[in-house]
């Protein structure tokens, strides 16, 4: 059996796992989880794992920025 040897990447990420992006807005994990689950949150479900892609977490961010505004993450949610 291959023993699994993940690559360094130096680009920015994609996506995001759960456990990141709620310590980078300062928050627990399973209140993330939970907005997820509500579709408060956007994620991507892989074989059961949840992933937060970049792109929604800097839109938010720049949006909140240039508007000056509170953001609802429930906007980002297809």
């Amino acid at each position: 059996m291959r023993k699994f040897s993940p690559q360094v990447v130096t680009a920015a990420p994609k996506f995001y796992s759960v456990a990141q992006v709620a310590a980078m807005f300062g928050m627990s994990p399973m209140t993330l989880y939970r907005a997820i689950a509500a579709g408060e949150f956007p994620a991507v479900r892989i074989r059961g794992r949840l992933i937060v892609p970049a792109k929604a977490v800097d839109a938010m961010a720049d949006t909140a920025t240039a508007e000056q505004t509170v953001v609802d993450a429930a906007g980002w949610v297809v």
